[in-house]
């Protein structure tokens, strides 16, 4: 018999860490494509981060690239501390506290304070070589972000790009473009739209900027009219442009039914939203006055108009006015230059940059994803052969956002999440997602928290862990999330005092126009109970990448995700957030 030692158990943790003290030997410093070390190019002295070993970088959509440069444009963001999500998970487990409607009201000044400010590109000439402008720029950077922590606590600060990369595409898009068409998410606008963005683009580099409430056919037309006159009284040179990339002939079954509840099952092939893109070009025309020829745009728009689909059928456009490029040179703005409009469109990632382009073209011609920071480079695309659309990536400004509301917006993946039932238990607070999804108490009690309704749904759907065959808390946490994304679980934050102007936002002028551009008519309603539940999912380009309600870097969820969840079977949306809550 050979002599030895006993063997003695080794568990998979163990050979994980095994592992990872092995790959640390090899390389022991995790160093960008340049060399320089990634902490300390972005200002990172964060000692118990050092202290126990990890990053205090969170890089949150990092695909792997052939070759050796890399990703760039990864988006970055500070590392939440282990004490802070332990202490998070516990609070999910308390009672939930309801808030009343009035409690929706919000104020853009109160997260986008005065001294906060966006980073700009620093002066350079021609005269300057490509490195000495990098070097500066970098340099820049730097200080920006040594300035930002004198100035304010991180914990006070919401999760913001971090990535010198992705503000330098921003610098180029505003530098190239005659007019900035910022786009935002009609549900949460003032949490999305920078004062400090809108006052450098007015004033210093005396451009016209077009704010677009994209996703309007996600909450109710009076609310869409009070925040429009929001940012009109707010930004009195701001013009305001309400859209949707969905209108009713690009929907089957867009039907509210009395409770104020909406299932949206989108055709397969989308027409160009005319009415939107009509009044775009309305405002175009009223900024270049006689200075561009956009006689071409509107031929455009009532070709699209007149034209009869078939439901089936592509829409069809000239390939040759469509043209994607990389343009990351220097540049140095000429308006109008040999007669082309060049619009710039900018905003935080999941707002639906991408698909307000598509809708105007009137086909496809960006790729569209629900995954934060999935535009890698700005683009330029030609509308008409004088009319360019520029699209910059989305990044998130600084600001004082709250992470919930964040991660509700889409600025934070939720695939990332380390801890998903702060932002269940904030969202369950506002709408009433026990009678929405349609769940039983796991536990046969009265009252909910945010942790019971994650079990809830979980067993409902049949999400277990793989090992220990327990409710998958954390995947149905995310499934549930990725809902209210969708805009299937809808919530919509609304402008002060707009509960006790109720009646006035209901009768004003502006819930007609807001009715056109949503092209909801009579011949589009339907009965939902007819619509099959396997017809409610979206279908869209972002689907490969479903991995955001399968699971992620949680520690006690152990389950694969094989097969994409249908998130929308025996599930109703609200649109009147406290419909449900009324009746319950």
């Amino acid at each position: 018999m050979p002599q030895g030692r006993r063997k003695i158990p080794f568990s998979g943790k163990a050979k994980k860490e095994q592992l990872k003290a092995k790959k640390q030997g090899k390389h022991p410093q995790s160093q960008d494509h340049r060399g320089t070390n990634r902490k300390k190019v972005l200002l990172m002295d964060r000692s118990d981060d050092e202290e126990n070993g990890s990053e205090a970088v969170q890089k949150v959509n990092y695909q792997p690239t052939r070759g050796k440069q890399g990703n760039r444009y990864i988006l970055q963001f500070y590392k939440e501390a282990d004490e802070e999500i332990k202490r998070r998970k516990e609070l999910a487990r308390h009672s939930l506290e309801y808030i009343s409607e009035d409690k929706l009201e919000i104020n853009g000044d109160e997260y986008f304070p005065k001294d906060l400010d966006f980073p700009k590109r620093p002066l350079w000439s021609y005269d300057m070589s490509r490195e000495e402008v990098e070097m500066r720029e970098q340099r820049y950077f730097m200080e920006y972000l040594n300035h930002l922590e004198k100035k304010f606590s991180w914990k006070d600060l919401s999760y913001f790009e971090l990535n010198l990369e992705t503000w330098r595409q921003l610098w180029r898009v505003l530098e190239m473009s005659d007019i900035i068409l910022f786009i935002i998410d009609i549900r949460f606008p003032a949490l999305m739209f920078p004062p400090s963005l809108y006052d450098y683009t007015t004033n210093v580099l005396k451009k016209d900027m077009i704010l677009v409430m994209n996703k309007i056919d996600l909450s109710p037309a009076p609310l869409v009219a009070a925040w429009k006159n929001y940012f009109k009284e707010k930004y009195p040179n701001l013009h305001i442009l309400m859209f949707t990339s969905l209108p009713g002939y690009n929907l089957i079954g867009n039907q509210s039914n009395k409770s104020g509840l909406q299932v949206r099952r989108r055709k397969g092939k989308l027409k160009m939203a005319s009415e939107g893109a009509q009044l775009l070009l309305d405002i175009c025309k009223d900024i270049v006055k006689d200075q561009v020829d956009l006689a071409s745009w509107q031929n455009k728009i009532k070709e699209e108009m007149s034209m009869e689909y078939d439901e089936n059928e592509a829409v069809q456009i000239e390939e040759s006015i469509s043209i994607k490029k990389i343009d990351t040179g220097f540049y140095q703005h000429n308006k109008y230059i040999d007669g082309v409009l060049t619009i710039g469109c900018i905003g935080q990632p999941n707002v639906g940059k991408s698909s307000v382009m598509n809708a105007l073209m009137g086909k496809k011609v960006v790729s569209v994803s629900r995954t934060p920071g999935h535009t890698k480079h700005f683009q330029t695309i030609f509308l008409t052969r004088n009319v360019r659309l520029c699209d910059c990536p989305g990044l998130v400004f600084p600001s004082k956002v709250p992470k919930v509301c964040q991660v509700l917006m889409g600025s934070f993946p939720i695939a990332q999440l380390r801890e998903p039932y702060t932002t269940i238990k904030y969202l369950a607070e506002r709408i009433d997602l026990p009678k929405l999804l349609k769940i039983d108490h796991p536990d046969g009690d009265d009252s909910w928290s945010a942790m019971d309704i994650c079990d809830g749904w979980a067993k409902k759907r049949g999400l277990i862990t793989a090992k220990a065959a327990r409710l998958d808390s954390y995947r149905a946490a995310n499934s549930i999330l990725r809902m209210a994304l969708d805009g299937k679980l809808c919530l919509s934050l609304t402008p002060p005092h707009y509960t006790e102007r109720k009646d006035f936002w209901l009768n004003h002028s502006d819930v007609e126009i807001v009715k056109w551009i949503q092209a909801k008519g009579g011949s589009d309603m339907e009965n939902i109970e007819n619509i099959p539940p396997e017809d409610l999912s979206d279908d869209d380009d972002g689907d490969e990448l479903h991995s955001a309600a399968c699971g992620g870097p949680d520690e006690s969820s152990e389950s694969t995700c094989e097969e994409e969840i249908s998130d929308t079977e025996d599930v109703v949306a609200s649109t009147n957030k406290f419909a449900a809550l009324s009746d319950a």
